[in-house]
């Protein structure tokens, strides 16, 4: 029995925030097929690589985001025989997550709001890639501390607060959210130290804690609830 050949590639959904507003990393495809359209940054995946070293290798290589301390995970693995027209090709696709990251090394690699992206023609199934993306972020900020990934060292809760506004793409009430994140067990660690930079009176800077899994949860407002 012969064993079918095919080639394996990791993809990148790389997210922050920028200008208030939620961002990815796209790569603009300068030849066939799909030339013209946006994709993930990516590539082959080499045969004495692990997924994980090839996820790395990639981020420099091909999101142009060398030496950058970024939370990266895996997300989900794309199989289905006619994704790419040229070849059988299984993509392993990584979730990257980190504050106000810089702009890529890169000349083909921009960040672009997501909203305005997906307004775009994409590559292959990058669109769906993208999405899914996105939806493990939101979900994952309902149940761990993800959400502290995008925000600096220390930061205030209206920064933290932001950053859930941005990716749930909703309000949230001030009052209520201080209350929950700063009741969450070990989510949040207060610094002896004051910040202005959000305007009016000095607020306190906190720390992400250790705590992994958020007790209890933040869950996100649904759309016939009124903002928490």
């Amino acid at each position: 029995m012969s064993v079918p050949r095919l080639a394996v590639s990791v993809d990148l959904v790389v997210l922050t925030v920028r200008e208030q507003r939620l961002c990815a990393l796209r790569w603009r495809r300068d030849r066939p097929p799909y030339e013209g359209a946006w994709s993930l940054p990516g590539g082959f995946i080499q045969l004495d690589e692990d997924l994980p070293v090839a996820a790395s290798r990639l981020m420099a290589e091909r999101a142009g985001l060398a030496d950058v301390r970024i939370h990266l995970e895996q997300l989900a693995t794309y199989g289905y025989p006619d994704r790419d027209p040229r070849q059988r090709v299984v993509s392993v696709a990584y979730l990257g997550l980190a504050p106000d990251l810089p702009a890529s090394s890169r000349a083909q690699v921009l960040w672009t709001a997501v909203d305005d992206l997906l307004q775009e023609e994409a590559a292959f199934d990058h669109r769906r890639i993208l999405c899914d993306g996105m939806e493990r972020a939101r979900a994952k900020l309902e149940y761990t501390s993800l959400a502290a990934a995008f925000c600096p060292p220390e930061f205030t809760v209206a920064e933290l607060r932001r950053v859930y506004e941005i990716v749930w793409g909703t309000s949230l009430d001030p009052r209520n959210f201080h209350r929950k994140v700063t009741g969450a067990d070990r989510f949040l660690i207060p610094t002896d130290r004051t910040t202005t930079r959000d305007g009016g009176r000095p607020a306190r800077l906190y720390r992400r804690g250790d705590a992994e899994q958020l007790r209890p949860p933040m869950l996100r407002p649904r759309p016939t609830e009124r903002p928490n």
